[in-house]
């Protein structure tokens, strides 16, 4: 990765895929604040982990504002539910002025209102979807550029 040095980002959601981009960009040297509203999901990451850690529910603005996302040059949504993360890019880009937010999307028929509404996402069912697609009609399925092993 090595382009997300000295970036603070916030990720909300620490689970599989929160947990993951936690980590990895925490030991790619960027400064990363991890939020969820379960503790224990903490425990997904890494003793390398170098970041913060905020318990709460990131849909209630005294959450963001204790993760201090008016600082964040990234935010990533990365919980469970579409709704509350384009809620999360939402409020990031309209309210704290964050210049870059990503959310992960896991309905794809909800790609077309995140781009009206000006939102950067991420659908793992389609790129998923898309791999198996590709396999099927003979080609090598690839991971998607930039994934790590």
């Amino acid at each position: 990765m090595g382009t997300v040095k000295g970036l603070f980002i916030i990720v909300v959601g620490c689970g599989r895929l929160g947990s993951h981009l936690a980590n990895a960009l925490s030991s790619d040297g960027a400064s990363v604040v991890a939020v969820d509203n379960d503790e224990k999901a903490f425990d997904a990451l890494t003793a390398e982990y170098s970041g913060f850690r905020v318990a709460g529910d990131a849909t209630e603005f005294a959450v963001l504002k204790q993760a201090k996302m008016d600082k964040a040059d990234i935010v990533i949504g990365a919980t469970h539910d579409d709704n509350v993360n384009t809620m999360i890019a939402q409020v990031a880009q309209k309210v704290f002025h964050v210049r870059r937010v990503i959310a992960r999307i896991i309905e794809p028929r909800r790609i077309g209102l995140c781009k009206t509404l000006g939102i950067e996402c991420v659908c793992p069912t389609s790129i998923g979807s898309e791999l198996v697609l590709r396999s099927l009609l003979g080609g090598s399925p690839v991971a998607p550029e930039g994934s790590r092993p």
